[in-house]
């Protein structure tokens, strides 16, 4: 079982029990009333089962995952305090979860870039991959070239559009743009426009600036520490990175798509859902007999439709007398 809230809730919390300090007169008006704000409460939890038998719509669409996992990612300047790649993580299986249907690719860069994940309609594989991402070491970490998943990405979309003609495919690009490599000059990504339809480049972090909390080195365990600066005289204040849009916006146009500077987790709705809706003469028929998790909602809507109905014939009666 997992909840999808339709808001926040807190913020439905909030409403309920606002819903029930106007307290009716009389013990069952007051036990409807608290029916009524008990369903409403779980009708927004949006409550999903799993199920054997979901009716799942096929999308004709392919979606590549191009995650920077560098140590800047790592920076706590996401929405007040928390992890860029954090967010990432989350805004990614957001858009695995509304695009439920498409296939989906994974590719990581920081020192290397790597592809993590084919194409592929098994969502956990990819969540798997993207959950192992945390950034790169202290004393691993080289520098964030932009340049590096570019040849990894134009192969996969190339060699998927070779594989079937038929479908389309996405792109949505995830990083601060930040370009720490040593002399180095963002690329053009102009080539791979020709295999992608639409898309986005997200862009994470703060002019301001965040630190990072780091590791030393691969397989260290102990406590994660605040990444200094070296001067001349040892280390001496802490590191922050910052976003650079142009590179992102740079990025973005070479790629024919639009670019998102995301500041907070909900930024991703109007994002993905304008997409769907551009993306939606890609949706085929539906099919039954799929894994999945099913929607619960009607159970709580029934009721409660019922006690409404009830509750306008009990006060218009009231009126009357």
């Amino acid at each position: 079982m997992k909840i999808h809230p339709i808001i926040p809730i807190w913020l439905m919390a909030v409403v309920c029990v606002g819903m029930l300090v106007m307290k009716r007169k009389g013990v069952w008006n007051f036990i409807r009333q608290i029916l009524i704000v008990a369903l409403l409460f779980a009708i927004n939890l949006r409550i999903m089962v799993f199920s054997h038998d979901v009716p799942k719509t096929v999308m004709n669409i392919d979606v590549l995952l191009v995650v920077d996992d560098s140590m800047s990612m790592l920076a706590e300047d996401f929405d007040g305090e928390g992890r860029r790649i954090d967010a990432v993580k989350e805004d990614c299986e957001y858009i695995m979860d509304k695009m439920d249907g498409c296939q989906f690719s994974l590719i990581s860069f920081g020192n290397y870039a790597y592809r993590l994940a084919p194409f592929t309609s098994d969502k956990d594989i990819v969540l798997t991959a993207l959950e192992h991402l945390e950034g790169q070491t202290q004393y691993y970490a080289q520098g964030t070239s932009l340049n590096l998943p570019f040849p990894v990405m134009l192969d996969a979309l190339k060699k998927n559009q070779e594989r079937d003609k038929d479908r389309v495919q996405i792109v949505f690009f995830f990083s601060d743009g930040e370009i720490t490599s040593k002399n180095e000059k963002l690329g053009s990504y102009a080539d791979a426009e020709e295999y992608i339809v639409s898309g986005a480049v997200l862009g994470y972090g703060t002019e301001e600036g965040g630190r990072m909390k780091v590791l030393s080195y691969e397989g260290d365990y102990g406590e994660r520490f605040y990444m200094k600066t070296r001067g001349a005289d040892g280390y001496t204040d802490y590191a922050l990175s910052k976003i650079d849009e142009d590179n992102l916006k740079s990025i973005a146009d070479d790629l024919g798509v639009e670019y998102y500077h995301i500041e907070s987790p909900t930024d991703m709705r109007d994002i993905v859902s304008n997409l769907m809706d551009e993306l939606d003469e890609y949706a085929t028929s539906g099919e039954s007999g799929t894994e999945g998790y099913s929607e619960t909602y009607y159970w709580f809507a029934i009721p409660l439709a019922a006690l409404l109905v009830y509750d306008l014939i009990y006060y218009k009666r009231r009126l009357r007398e």
